[in-house]
């Protein structure tokens, strides 16, 4: 059985993790922290974020279905608020595997803790983000 998901808020999801993460890393914010810390070089020859920015559009898509699918399976089990299931969910997951995964794999590359930190606060904003698109756009027939 697959869970209803609400394509078009899989769409938007998908869409504001590429809004987040514009934010997130533009100098203004933590971009010139998160390039010093990651040792990236905009400068350097052959330097594109074509790639990048196209495996993270398939990701994303990845990630926000998985989202919407899971947030359905736990709505219909707790009930209740699906907005609030899209948040509790997307934290769950985010906690349990995208933080856990970061600082195992970050503590094993001997990357710096405010790196760590940085981009798994990254993450954290943008699953709820991703959440709140989700869970208030329900698919229908679904409350």
């Amino acid at each position: 059985m697959v869970p209803e998901i609400n394509y078009w808020t899989v769409i938007l999801a998908t869409l504001s993790t590429m809004i987040v993460g514009s934010v997130w890393y533009t100098p203004k914010v933590f971009g010139t922290k998160w390039m010093a810390l990651a040792k990236v070089d905009p400068h350097r020859e052959g330097a594109s974020a074509v790639m990048p920015i196209l495996v993270t559009v398939v990701v994303s898509f990845i990630t926000s279905w998985v989202l919407a699918g899971s947030t359905t399976i736990a709505w219909h089990f707790y009930e209740g608020s699906y907005l609030v299931s899209a948040l509790v969910t997307g934290v769950l997951l985010w906690a349990g595997f995208t933080a856990a995964r970061f600082i195992t794999h970050d503590a094993f590359e001997r990357r710096p803790p405010a790196l760590t930190l940085m981009n798994v606060a990254h993450e954290l904003v943008t699953v709820v983000v991703m959440a709140v698109i989700i869970g208030v756009w329900p698919p229908a027939g679904t409350v």
